[in-house]
């Protein structure tokens, strides 16, 4: 337990913070999963699955810009999801 009023302040905001980022990486991995099962999936059409890789790109890249997950790792997870597409 916090011993003075800026401990307990510190924990009210790292809670705020941790359902925050919580909530945003559960989009993101949402989105990478659906892409991922679009690009797998011989019955969809590579439209369909360029459009769930483009929305899980861009959840990404909002992720990354929040500061929720570091850029690079961003970077990497767009680049993994682009091969795997074009290899289809």
């Amino acid at each position: 337990m916090p011993n003075n009023a800026a401990a307990e302040k510190r924990m009210r905001q790292e809670q705020k913070r941790r359902a925050h980022n919580r909530s945003t990486k559960s989009i993101v991995k949402t989105q990478v999963t659906k892409a991922r099962q679009a690009i797998v999936a011989p019955a969809i059409k590579a439209e369909v699955a360029e459009e769930a890789v483009r929305a899980a790109v861009s959840e990404l890249d909002r992720a990354a810009k929040k500061g929720v997950i570091h850029k690079n790792n961003a970077a990497r997870r767009k680049s993994r999801l682009m091969k795997q597409l074009n290899a289809k």
